[in-house]
Formats: C-alpha cells, structure tokens, sequence
C-alpha cells in the first residue's frame, strides 16, 4: 500500500484526499509525501528535507529513509518543501495539505550540482575574525560546556593539485574560554592543559584527500599537552567568496573528536576524589576563512 502511495506522481503542489487507509490523522492536520531521486532514477537516501510554513518558519523536518522517501504530518495549509542532498542541486517546491488528505508530490528528482571552485594555488592564511574553533565537552554526569579557544594563528598552502596541500595551526592553549573564569582557570593548570608548560596546541597535515561532492578528509599531527597523535578533520568546503574590501576569501567548516586519555589527560586522581570532570571525548568544530597571504 505505502508503495503504491509514495510513488504516485500527482503534479506538484496538488492535494488530494485520500490519505492512508489505516493510518490515523490528528484533526485537521494532512499529510504530504514525495520520493527523492538522483538523476539516473536511484532513491537518494538520507537527503535531508525541510517543511516551512508562510512565514518561513519550520514545521518539521528530517531525513529521507532508505528509499528515498519524504513522509510528514502537518496542520491544513500552504507550505514549502526544501530538500537538500550532498552533491546536489537544493530542490524547493510549494505544496498545499488539505483536512484529512494527503499532498503527493510523486517523484522529485535532485540534479547534481557543479563543485565550487577551488582556491588558486599559492600561500593562504587564515582571517581570525572570521574564524572559529570551538569544541564542546561534557561533564560526567552533568551538562555539556561549550568553549573556544580565542587566539590562533595558521597558513595553508593551496598545491597545484588539492591532494597535495598542506596546513600549519597553532593555537595559544592559555586562550581557552568557556566563560566561567574559575573553570577557565582550572582547565589552564597542571591539571588539565598545563599552559606553562605546553603553552601551545599545534595541527599539522599534509594529507588532503577528496571524499566526493564538497567533502575532504584532513589529516594531520595534533600535538596538545606534549603529545602528538593522528586526526582527521571531517572537512565541508563551502567555496569562495569576496570580502568588504573585494578580497578574496575561502570557507570551510571542518568537525573532529578528541579522547583526552589520547593527550594522557587522565586526572584519575580528580575521579578519586570525586569532582565532576570534563568526559572522555571532546568535539571539535571549526569555521574557516582563509585569505591570500599578503
């Protein structure tokens, strides 16, 4: 029945009412239902889609199953439907949900979409004011704390072939901020980073290799706390772009995670004595802009 349903290929837009024998509605509320697929006609899965209402607000959203199907239930009315997929044209389209029915809006078909042009090769540094490195940690058995680290310095240089760049960062580990000075504090000590004796974090690769679509992986030595260990940076090239003065810019943002038992930032003496420390693994997030060297 849900196949017969899902691949129907009512014009987009239309509603009709015959919802799901079955499948109960809440009052006045519809469905709405499509099949996401690439050009060649395959179900494109994990596509992420989006329901907006008039005024731009979202309704719901999520992802398509292994299918490539979209299925969700909203209240009557006009909305928008946004899917996204890595490697692919954005599709958007309205659709209308009547009481009690159900809008198909039959197969929609993403086209791939051109790559974003690569920066020119040459030296390339990083824009502090446009850049972030954040990370987010958890205490044992207690919330998430979200930092920075406010002072960084880095270059990159862009090879001729992109798989042979390379990328230098160092990063003043006593910057680190979570805006508690106490915590702060705490986190700079012989404890944790121990600043005075390891005053910087270091990222170092050589090793840039193409994941497909606008995705990289970045692989390198991180140094932090005197010890160095391999990381990758799961990286999203987001292109290029100009500046207020017209210079040339390039984006990315780029995600790993850290074990702090990796950097031997055990404090087992603190679990002994009971204190709430941050967790095993830390994520890192990263938005970069990089910019000619001058």
């Amino acid at each position: 029945m849900f196949g017969r349903w899902l691949g129907s290929r009512a014009k987009s837009g239309s509603a009709r009412n015959d919802a799901p024998a079955g499948l109960p509605l809440p009052h006045n509320a519809g469905m709405l239902s499509c099949r996401v697929l690439d050009p060649v006609s395959e179900p494109v899965q994990q596509a992420d889609f989006v329901v907006t209402d008039s005024t731009g607000r979202k309704v719901v959203g999520g992802e398509t199953d292994p299918f490539g199907n979209v299925v969700a239930t909203v209240p009557a009315g006009e909305y928008r439907l946004g899917v996204t997929a890595e490697g692919f044209t954005p599709f958007h389209g309205p659709v209308t949900v009547a009481q009690g029915g159900h809008a198909g809006l039959g197969d929609v078909s993403l086209q791939v979409a051109l790559p974003p042009q690569l920066p020119d090769p040459g030296e390339w540094e990083i824009e502090p004011s446009h850049t972030q490195i954040g990370f987010t940690a958890r205490h044992i058995g207690m919330a998430r704390i979200h930092g920075r680290f406010n002072t960084f310095a880095g270059a990159v240089r862009i090879a001729d072939r992109m798989e042979d760049s390379a990328m230098h960062v160092v990063i003043d580990a006593s910057s680190i901020d979570t805006n508690v000075q106490m915590r702060d504090d705490h986190l700079r000590s012989g404890d944790f980073l121990d600043v005075e004796r390891y005053p910087t974090l270091e990222f170092y690769s050589d090793r840039f290799v193409h994941r497909g679509g606008t995705r990289w992986g970045v692989t390198g030595a991180l140094t932090l706390h005197g010890v160095s260990r391999t990381v990758t940076l799961d990286t999203q090239y987001l292109g290029l772009g100009n500046g207020l003065e017209g210079e040339t810019r390039a984006a990315c943002r780029a995600t790993t995670e850290l074990h702090r038992e990796d950097f031997t930032l055990t404090w087992q003496t603190m679990l002994a004595r009971g204190i709430a420390v941050v967790g095993p693994s830390i994520k890192i997030e990263m938005d970069i802009q990089i910019i000619p060297k001058g």
